[in-house]
């Protein structure tokens, strides 16, 4: 039976085999690794993952795609939707679900390595959903709407620059690898898309989650006034007093000087591993 493509899911499936092989080179998936793949849809990437695998692990809301997936061997389907999957508790899972027959002394994956053609309708509380569970995470790669992909990976002082681009830059590593056009998609989509590649950074500045997020959203929150009406304000208000340039506008701050504000203004307590 045909699946029509539901709004509001945002559900636009991957067609272009080109474009398939090149995110599947791109992601580069190992037999053994711990791979949960976001979103399979009609399992377009799900496939040739699985085939170079061996299992899979897929997140799926939509009851009659997962239905679909569940009839395929070596692939876990987690019925469910992704902003409320505790990846730290999967990664558990996964680690004690090592095939049997490994070797002793071959460790089971410590990390996942997450991948998904993400809904555009809500690939930012996706992003920001994961951002707490990085230190169990290898490596995500995710198709988004390009302009998304382009305010994640923006440099200061341009006009992508934003919130998005402070918080996911503070905790990762990222590229912009891959560009697909609307024609890859069925049905297609009114923007342009693009493949992310998102590394952990092994060693990233200690900060308060919480408290980092709260700052930078003030700091953007009007981002064509000056920070001193904002962030000047709610540093003020918690009677910070280090040393902050205020006659600036939020988009003109790089991050690293976001994090040494945070790493003063904020308290030092350490945020709770996921």
């Amino acid at each position: 039976m045909q699946h029509i493509p539901r709004k509001r899911f945002g559900q636009h499936f991957l067609s272009d085999e080109a474009v398939i092989d090149a995110i599947v080179r791109a992601i580069a998936p190992r037999p053994g690794q711990a791979v949960v793949e976001i979103g399979p849809g009609l399992a377009a990437l799900t496939q040739p993952l699985l085939q170079r695998l061996g299992r899979l692990t897929v997140i799926e809301l939509d009851r009659d795609l997962a239905a679909r997936l569940r009839g395929q061997a070596s692939l876990q389907v987690i019925e469910s939707d992704v902003l409320k999957v505790d990846f730290a508790q999967l990664a558990r899972d996964l680690a004690a679900q090592a095939p049997a027959g490994t070797p002793a002394e071959t460790p089971a994956p410590a990390k996942l390595r997450v991948c998904g053609n993400l809904p555009y309708n809500i690939s930012t509380p996706i992003l920001f959903h994961l951002l707490p569970f990085a230190p169990v995470i290898e490596d995500q790669h995710f198709m988004l709407q390009k302009e998304v992909v382009d305010r994640m990976v923006a440099a200061p002082a341009t006009a992508s620059y934003g919130r998005l681009s402070v918080m996911l830059q503070w905790r990762y590593e990222m590229e912009s690898v891959l560009h697909v056009p609307p024609e890859a998609f069925s049905p297609p989509p009114k923007v342009e898309s693009a493949v992310v590649r998102m590394l952990p950074l092994p060693a990233p500045a200690d900060v308060p989650l919480a408290g980092f997020s709260e700052l930078v959203q003030v700091a953007f929150s009007q981002r064509r006034k000056l920070l001193r009406h904002t962030l000047g304000r709610w540093l003020q208000e918690r009677g910070f007093a280090g040393v902050f340039d205020v006659q600036r506008r939020a988009e003109e701050v790089p991050v690293h000087e976001y994090i040494a504000l945070a790493q003063q203004a904020l308290d030092r307590a350490p945020a709770a591993s996921p």
